[in-house]
């Protein structure tokens, strides 16, 4: 019976235990040889002396290169300085594949990282980094839980636009155009009118020749929908969302926050009511900090960076100019120009991590809105439109980014770390 290195630990000194994984470290002293192994669950220090093991398992512990899998059995025993506080006094090895000498240790450089993603994900960062995500996910779920929402599977091949024809990543379907969607927006509104309130965790694609470190070519996109929701209601929704998942964090998983290189005390008080700034004093308060940034330009990298340097919780930047928002934003009735819509920038240059609003729920209007944005409303989102013939409900709703959430709340440097295999504008292998 094997053991989780991590139950390794909970057994105290002198138990016998078996454990299997992969070689972390090694290292040899004359005829005593050290093995940190591996596991999904943490690290262990075993030590094998060459006149207490067999000739097979002194063998075998010589041969191990770093990454060759490997079974151990031993007993424990409390040792300080080794990892965890405990080491394995090794009674038996076997190696299960020595593979070939692992080809992660002197070169280290971001682009042969990327290389050899496949392998680089073996890595304690990027272990720890998937764990926290993983997490981060699973509270998101558990939040829409307790809110009542209902999740669905939208389809990701469209021949409907969402956010602009220009990042549109165009397919050929059976001879046909189409589109990996850039957003399950408009799919999760249909079901507002059934369920009330729903929400989508899927890919979305964006064809943005960005390079900046906060874009990806294809990303996890959280799109919650709600039937009788205002602007106000909507924002609160994201605050209380926000709130929960980071207070989730810091309570069950602090020591994963740790390895990841993030303090728990930092994000202790992330908690709502997040400050809001109308979109106007918001460009002032950029132009006040520094910054150059004229009325009517949306917020770029730069201008998030500096407005959020003034602040220590996310921060809500709302009410735009209609023409720089989509065209299925409600026009807000008591600021004509702007649009009922928010973006939560989170702080210390993160950025926009989340943009929601007011939907058009009036077809008169929305049909007016998409001709503005030279879209035909008897095409190919005709059945969009049709929302709005049968019983429409004011409704709202927002979109974040798994990706920038993950790498705001472990305050990491780059967006590419927060996904397995990213996809950028010079990277689709491996």
């Amino acid at each position: 019976m094997y053991s989780s290195i991590s139950d390794v630990f909970q057994k105290g000194e002198g138990k016998k235990v078996s454990i299997h994984g992969w070689v972390y470290r090694e290292r040899t002293s004359g005829n005593l040889r050290f093995l940190v192994i591996r596991d999904s669950t943490g690290i262990i220090q075993c030590a094998i002396k060459k006149d207490k093991v067999d000739e097979s398992s002194w063998g075998d512990a010589e041969n191990a290169y770093i990454e060759s899998s490997i079974e151990i059995t031993g007993k424990t025993k409390k040792d300080d300085r080794a990892p965890g506080g405990f080491e394995l006094q090794v009674e038996k090895v076997n190696l299960v594949s020595r593979g070939e000498p692992f080809p992660i240790s002197k070169d280290v450089s971001e682009e042969f990282l990327m290389d050899v993603r496949h392998l680089w994900m073996r890595s304690q960062k990027m272990t720890n980094i998937m764990k926290a995500r993983y997490h981060i996910t699973n509270y998101l779920r558990e939040f829409f839980e307790k809110e009542g929402f209902y999740e669905l599977a939208p389809p990701i091949i469209t021949k409907s636009e969402c956010e602009g024809g220009a990042t549109l990543f165009e397919m050929d379907y059976f001879g046909e155009k189409a589109y990996l969607t850039q957003s399950s927006q408009m799919y999760a509104e249909v079901f507002i009118f059934g369920l009330g309130k729903v929400y989508v965790l899927a890919p979305s694609f964006r064809a943005e020749k960005s390079r900046t470190i906060r874009h990806l070519a294809e990303y996890w996109h959280l799109e919650p929908e709600m039937a009788w929701y205002d602007q106000k209601m909507n924002m609160e929704l994201q605050e209380n969302m926000v709130e929960y998942v980071i207070q989730k964090m810091v309570k069950d998983q602090p020591d994963l926050l740790v390895a990841c290189g993030r303090k728990p005390d930092d994000l202790e008080h992330i908690k709502a009511p997040f400050p809001r700034v109308d979109y106007e004093d918001a460009v002032d308060k950029v132009n006040m900090l520094g910054g150059k940034m004229k009325k009517g330009e949306d917020f770029g990298a730069d201008e998030e960076s500096v407005l959020t340097s003034a602040f220590d919780l996310p921060v809500f930047v709302h009410n735009f100019p209609k023409e720089i928002k989509a065209f299925y934003m409600r026009e807000d009735p008591e600021k004509p120009g702007t649009v009922l819509a928010a973006d939560l920038l989170a702080p210390k240059g993160h950025g926009e991590i989340i943009g929601g609003s007011e939907r058009i729920y009036d077809v008169d209007e929305l049909i007016k809105r998409m001709k503005e944005f030279k879209l035909d409303p008897d095409g190919d989102m005709k059945w969009y439109v049709d929302l709005r013939r049968y019983g429409s409900v004011p409704h709202s709703g927002f979109g974040l980014g798994i990706e920038r959430l993950v790498k705001w709340i472990l305050d990491l440097e780059h967006i590419r770390d927060t996904i397995p295999f990213p996809r950028t504008i010079t990277r689709c292998y491996p």
